[in-house]
C-alpha cells in the first residue's frame, strides 16, 4: 500500500469515527471546568474547595462537540432554504 493510499485510509476512519462520536455523544465535558461546572480554589490551608461557576459552559459542565455544531448549524441552513412556503399562484 503506497503512503498515499495509507494515509487516505487513515483521514477517512478518522473522520467516520469522529461523526461517529458526534451522534452518539453529541456532548463533551467542558474544556474550562473539565466536566465538573465550576472551578477549584484552595483555602488558606491548602484544600480544595468548590470556587465559582464556569462562565463557558454556564455551570452544566458539558459543551457541544466542534461536529455536532456544524451538523447542527448545516440542517438549520438547509431547512430555513427548503422549508419555505411557496408563494400562491406558483407550482
Amino acid at each position: 500500500m503506497t503512503p498515499t493510499l495509507l494515509a487516505i485510509a487513515y483521514l477517512t476512519v478518522v473522520t467516520v469515527g469522529y461523526g461517529g462520536l458526534c451522534v452518539a455523544s453529541p456532548f463533551g465535558d467542558c474544556r474550562t471546568c473539565r466536566g465538573m461546572g465550576h472551578h477549584l480554589t484552595t483555602d488558606r490551608k491548602g484544600r480544595l474547595k468548590r470556587g465559582k461557576d464556569c462562565r463557558r459552559c454556564k455551570a452544566t459542565g458539558k459543551r457541544i462537540r466542534t461536529g455536532r455544531w456544524l451538523y447542527n448549524r448545516w440542517a438549520r441552513i438547509y431547512r430555513a432554504g427548503t422549508d419555505t412556503p411557496r408563494p400562491k399562484g406558483t407550482r
